[in-house]
Formats: C-alpha cells, structure tokens, sequence
C-alpha cells in the first residue's frame, strides 16, 4: 500500500495495488473518487481538497490500528496549503 500526497493539487492517493494502466474511476462525491482494476477490485482511493479531509480531528495525524491486537501507531502528516 502506499499513501502520497500533491500540495500543488491537494489530493492524497491511496494506492492497494501495483501500477495499472487501466482502471476505471467511479466518482463517490465531489471529494472522493475510488479506482477500480480490471478484475474488479479496488486499485486506489483519491481524496481531494485532502487537507480538510485528513485533518479534520486527527490532529494531523494518521492513525494506524492493529484490530487483533489494539497496538496504535501515529504517524504526522505534513500536509501544507502549497
């Protein structure tokens, strides 16, 4: 998986999958816009207006959980207004 973010555009990319050519792009909302592969599952995830996204009441953070074990790890994001 990775995570990136264009400040030029204020949009963060969700990546689950390596680099496809084809995907198609199914519109949830203004700010939300889902990839899907060729064999129908999900490619990536592009938020955009990103940092009203993210930083809603994170605290600028990202906040990754271990369901089976309750472990937390936070990670800063550093998201400006570029």
């Amino acid at each position: 998986m990775r995570f990136s973010y264009d400040p030029r555009h204020n949009i963060a990319y969700i990546r689950f999958q390596g680099k496809s050519k084809e995907v198609e792009s199914v519109k949830i909302s203004d700010e939300l816009i889902v990839d899907i592969a060729p064999d129908g599952t999900v490619y990536g995830i592009e938020l955009l207006n990103a940092n009203e996204q993210l930083q809603k009441e994170d605290r600028g953070q990202i906040s990754i959980i271990n369901e089976a074990t309750g472990e937390l790890v936070a990670v800063p994001l550093s998201i400006s207004n570029a």
